[in-house]
């Protein structure tokens, strides 16, 4: 395989740019540009360097003023980690990568596309860019090469790198050189000559093919090491018994619960200083990994206005009087200013949906005009064309002949009884073939299909079962006759005129103008929050980090608001706490919205008590471990066995027969459930205060289920038990810093 090193010049334009990589060659062509350039004024005065000097000095500083960005810092790097930095153009290279898949990805799978928010990508840039950074650096340290038969196959028999190999064979193709693997593209590419390609040709190929042996390489060297590190969370044989044994130790167990419910506050007040010691306690619960910001949020949907509606319906009577007038043609052009669009079918009834349109056209007259639908979303207005009866699909013999004069000797040898299937007995199959009785569909669920033009199905109608050319050119003919042909099929014509209804400059204008008001009166994020019921808005929380892509729609799923990365930028940029934003709109036309945040408060190592969220699981795990102590004072003076403590609960005990750890059977106590599955069987009650209630048990008997051992079901058990988080480890104690909202985001 070939290992020099690529060297971009001027010829590899056009691989490069279509692989990915036209940032490089970009920046390669604006250096050359630059050098010429410092070189010509190296040969003027100084007058006109000074000149220069300061024009330049004017625009550096305008720009960084403009992106507000230090003139003196650390202007292009969109994340770093430990040492380790992300530079603004290796970024813009993975944006550029991401991007081409989500275009792919909407050309494959169209729902998946429709479902994923754009938004998202420039931190799965950066997470992709820090994750290759760190696994290189740790190949790298671990001495890890890739062998010459690796490469071979991960480049030939099974490429890795598919994105940079599908480009190569592409534009090989688009060269004019037939190429469909990765052997034939090299065949072709490292010998040229015999391929019938220069060597001025072959080089881009060959420039672009040894950077993608490179790349390649490194994948492979990633792969090598991921294996090794998956290979070292294993189960020993001590493990494996282990998991083993808790699984087949059961026990019969007499279980009471009684959960704390509703907990009478003032009976068990929770002081400052009791929640300073609890979250002493679990402070390490409470850390965050990147600086984050409390947020309030109020997003406002904007809907049609009684005036938008009524204007629709006023739109629907005079877009039907336009077009029941005889002597109009066409929809007057005050009617289509106003957003009313125009579509022809010309399909099958039976492709039709069940509805009203179908409803209507099915007994419909020509000429005739329908308001089929109107409701809060527009309206659909469908004007009757012709009704016909048409053949939908037809079969038919085809043959192909090469030449000028050879179609002639062909179409009549066929007129005269030579069966198609012998025809290469009399003709050369190089230049003649034949395909028999092939079903050609005239229309497909959305109209004609164009499969034949018309004048080519009338010339097949008019032959009377001959066969005749449907197609002529110097290089030879297409000849066919008709088999056989389906029945015809009802088919109808028809205009339809849809109105989509959404918020009008107006409304979106009054709205924006209300909550410009309420921001004005409530500038401060504790009146933000406060208010915002009284004034009919919404206030949601968030906690906003430098990884946040945009405003989540619901808590743990990657929905966000359209367009609300752009808040999620002034909040981490500009934002302090006590700060409102000013507002930020969503400008989709079907769905305008209105966005404004406030920062309540911002957190570098851990979320503190004066969080609200923070403070209310404290005061309440507090509450609930002074009630349990009482509680379980109380059910013990009931008596000393489980059935009277279960009485004094007010709970009926269960019998659980096959008790196992792991498995809870209704313990939801992490706690008391190892408490349970550790206890002997000893009959002694034991009443305990949880997390969630009070439990009260009484251990009766432990038996080993009789159950065979399987080595790999209890290896792949402790895996998913370590469930080892790979990127931890490669970040190591490093903090991500992350400005990728800086670069994007709006302004």
């Amino acid at each position: 395989m070939h290992v020099k090193s690529a060297h971009l010049s001027t010829d590899d334009f056009q691989i490069y740019l279509s692989g990915g990589s036209s940032f490089v060659l970009i920046n390669y062509l604006q250096y050359n540009f630059r050098m010429a350039t410092l070189e010509k004024i190296r040969s003027k005065s100084v007058m006109l360097i000074v000149v220069i000097g300061v024009a330049l000095l004017a625009f550096i500083v305008g720009d960084a003023l403009t992106n507000s960005r230090n003139l003196f810092g650390d202007t292009t790097t969109v994340a770093k980690i430990g040492g380790k930095k992300i530079d603004y153009t290796e970024y813009q290279r993975k944006r550029e990568e991401l991007n081409r898949q989500l275009e792919q990805l909407k050309q494959t799978n169209p729902q998946q596309y429709a479902n994923f928010d754009a938004q998202m990508l420039a931190q799965m840039a950066v997470d992709q860019l820090i994750g290759e950074r760190l696994l290189d650096d740790a190949v790298k340290n671990a001495g890890i090469e890739s062998s010459p038969e690796q490469l071979r196959f991960f480049v030939l028999d099974n490429p890795i790198n598919r994105e940079d190999m599908s480009n190569i064979i592409q534009q090989l193709n688009a060269s004019g050189f037939s190429v469909q693997t990765p052997a034939q593209a090299y065949e072709i590419i490292f010998n040229p000559g015999r391929n019938g390609m220069s060597e001025q040709q072959a080089k881009p190929f060959q420039n672009a093919w040894v950077a993608m042996e490179e790349q390649t390489k490194q994948l492979i060297k990633r792969q090598k090491y991921q294996q090794l590190v998956v290979g070292t969370v294993k189960a020993n044989d001590l493990d494996k018994k282990a998991l083993y044994n808790d699984y087949v130790a059961t026990n019969n167990v007499s279980l009471a619960f009684r959960p704390y419910g509703a907990i009478d506050e003032k009976k068990y007040p929770v002081s400052d200083s009791e929640i300073n010691a609890a979250y002493n306690e679990e402070k390490s619960y409470f850390k965050v990994n990147e600086p984050t910001k409390e947020v309030s949020f109020i997003a406002i949907n904007i809907a049609t206005s009684d005036a938008d509606r009524a204007a629709a319906k006023e739109l629907a009577q005079n877009t039907l009087k336009a077009l029941n007038d005889s002597a109009a043609n066409g929809l007057p052009a005050n009617i289509k200013k106003e957003g009313v669009v125009m579509t022809r079918s010309n399909v099958r009834t039976s492709d039709l949906r069940n509805g009203p349109v179908k409803n209507f056209v099915s007994e419909a007259k020509a000429g005739e005009v329908s308001l089929v639908t109107e409701n809060l979303r527009g309206f659909d207005i469908v004007k009757m064309g012709k009704r016909s009866y048409e053949v939908d699909s037809i079969q038919i013999n085809i043959v192909q002949v090469a030449g000028e004069a050879l179609p002639a000797k062909v179409a009549s040898r066929l007129n005269s009884g030579l069966a198609i299937d012998s025809i290469n007995t009399v003709f050369s199959a190089d230049s003649v073939y034949a395909q028999k009785e092939q079903w050609i569909p005239l229309f497909a669920e959305d109209g004609p299909t164009g499969a034949l033009a018309a004048s080519q199905l009338d010339t097949l109608r008019q032959a009377g079962g001959k066969y005749v050319a449907i197609m002529n050119s110097p290089q030879g003919a297409v000849l066919a006759k008709v088999v056989k042909q389906n029945a015809p099929v009802e088919v109808v014509e028809f205009e339809e005129y849809n109105y989509q209804l959404n918020p009008s400059a107006k409304t979106v204008e009054d709205e924006m103008a209300k909550f410009e008001k309420y921001l004005e009166k409530n500038n401060t994020a504790e009146l933000f929050t406060k208010n915002a019921a009284e004034a009919g808005y919404n206030v949601q929380t968030f906690q906003f980090t430098q990884s946040t892509p945009a405003v989540p729609r619901m808590a743990g799923y990657n929905q966000f608001f359209p367009d609300s990365r752009q808040v999620v930028r002034w909040a981490m940029i500009d934002g302090k706490p006590g700060q409102v934003s000013h507002i930020y709109e969503s400008k989709d036309a079907s769905a305008p919205m209105l966005y404004a945040v406030a920062v309540d408060a911002e957190y570098d190592e851990y979320v503190p008590t004066t969080n609200a969220d923070v403070k209310n699981y404290l005061t309440n795990k507090v509450r609930r471990q002074k009630a349990g102590k009482d509680l379980v004072a109380e059910y013990q003076k009931g008596g000393k066995n489980l059935e009277a403590v279960a009485k004094a609960m007010g709970v009926e005990p269960r019998q659980l027969t096959e008790f196992r750890l792991g498995r809870g059977m209704g313990v939801n106590d992490a706690k008391v459930l190892g408490q349970i599955a550790g206890s002997k069987a000893d009959k002694k009650l034991v009443v305990i205060p949880g997390e969630d209630g009070v439990y009260a048990f009484v251990v009766n008997g432990n038996v080993k289920a009789d159950l065979p051992y399987n080595e790999s079901n209890y290896e792949q058990q402790y895996f998913q038990l370590v469930n080892p988080n790979f990127d931890q480890m490669l970040r190591g104690g490093d903090k991500l810093v992350n400005k990728s909202y800086k670069f994007e985001g709006g302004e």
